[in-house]
């Protein structure tokens, strides 16, 4: 039927369009919830540090529990995924996170470092049902040609949740003055309780929020029943997610130790809670790289873009290790910057060509996140022994291979 004078008519093309971004536009709230979950991992460390006296090993504990549920949990939550799909997943994912955000308050109750580690664990595994969703769901909501820089924006709302963490820690959970006797850390360890319990309140709204919206719906065309080594089958997502292992061990090992880093005397000198602040301007950094990334990438191959970001995290790193004061406390924090599109463009150019296994091949990925529980602990047990300075050699390491990994992807499609 011809539309009437005045008047615009919708083709189905631009309905789909419309819909799509509204998808991207809903699935930012995500993003931006888990970067500020994951991010208040680096006030929790320091601050859990002196409630229960613990070492720099014990300490990244806290890590290893937090990204260690996505090596338990993320093959099943691609399974689960592929059954129910993507937008139930997410709410799935949503009410998880929010029942471990509630575990915090008898876990401070009792002041039980083993309860804190149990909580972390149930909140990551809600995280990677939700990561095991969204990315995959992000990279076919439009044309496979731009799927890099659509999770590059989508992601630097989840960079704009971890630069406004560390604020939001060190106001509630850092600024309890720290003490020795009884009463003084059972304070300490409930100062978690106020901003968890208001975590969990808005993971359980958008789980309400996300159930009833109305979401573009995918359906894999074929069974996934092959099992995990039908996908060992595709070297590029193999060693895309060797990639996620070593750039999340990076980034998070980074990240856990800044508080103490900047406290150092030849360093800055920092108290904790000013030290906080700071790890802000690395997760903006992220933010910042990743909505000029989602630009770049439109024109520059996201394999060049990333083995250039990779160099200069080294670069950078090297820089921070052989020098102090000033100079090393900027070169560190620029690292979040060179940070910025790594996650996303592994991601994407890692998930190129799998058409119906997305959803198995996003599990594998989120599997291999188990490198932010397993590395920091690594960098830990260096920093107890060589020195906190000496022990960011390891990520510096890391970010070789995420060089590797994007010059082989451009060097492939040229």
């Amino acid at each position: 039927m011809a539309s009437t004078p005045g008047t615009v008519s919708s083709t189905p093309q631009q309905f789909e369009n419309q819909n799509h971004r509204f998808a991207l536009g809903a699935l930012t709230t995500l993003f931006f919830m888990w970067g500020f979950i994951t991010c208040l991992n680096d006030i929790l460390i320091p601050h859990l540090k002196n409630v229960f006296d613990l070492n720099y090993t014990q300490a990244m504990l806290i890590q290893s529990c937090f990204f260690g549920a996505y090596f338990i949990m993320s093959l099943p939550a691609g399974n689960l995924v592929h059954r129910i799909g993507y937008q139930k997943g997410i709410v799935v994912g949503l009410v998880i996170a929010g029942i471990g955000c509630l575990m915090f308050l008898p876990a401070a109750s009792l002041g039980i470092y083993a309860l804190f580690l149990g909580a972390l664990f149930v909140l990551a595994s809600g995280i990677t049902i939700l990561q095991v969703s969204a990315n995959p769901y992000v990279t076919i909501l439009g044309p496979s040609a731009t799927a890099s820089s659509r999770l590059t924006m989508t992601q630097a709302f989840n960079s704009l949740g971890t630069t406004i963490a560390p604020f939001f820690g060190a106001f509630l959970i850092l600024s309890v003055a720290a003490g020795t006797d009884v009463a003084s850390k059972q304070a300490e360890a409930e100062a978690v309780q106020l901003p968890y319990m208001i975590l969990a309140i808005s993971l359980l709204v958008l789980a309400g929020i996300f159930a009833f919206l109305k979401l573009p719906t995918f359906k894999d065309e074929e069974s996934q029943n092959e099992g995990f080594k039908a996908l060992l089958q595709y070297p590029q997502l193999v060693l895309g997610a060797v990639g996620i292992f070593v750039y999340v061990g990076a980034e998070v090992s980074i990240g856990s130790l800044l508080v103490n880093f900047l406290g150092e005397p030849d360093i800055a000198g920092l108290a904790e809670s000013d030290a906080a602040k700071y790890v802000a301007y690395y997760w903006g950094g992220a933010m910042v790289g990743r909505f000029i990334g989602s630009v770049v990438m439109r024109t520059i191959h996201p394999g060049r873009v990333l083995a250039f970001n990779a160099a200069m995290a080294v670069v950078l790193i090297v820089l921070a290790v052989s020098s102090g004061g000033s100079l090393a406390m900027i070169a560190i924090l620029a690292v979040g910057l060179c940070n910025s599109i790594m996650f996303p463009t592994i991601f994407s150019l890692a998930l190129e060509g799998l058409g119906s296994k997305t959803s198995q091949g996003s599990g594998l990925l989120c599997l291999a996140i188990v490198g932010g529980a397993l590395l920091p602990i690594l960098q830990g047990a260096m920093a107890d022994t060589i020195g906190l300075h000496l022990s960011f050699i390891m990520p510096a390491v890391c970010y070789l291979f995420i060089m590797y990994f994007g010059a082989r992807a451009a060097k492939a499609s040229a």
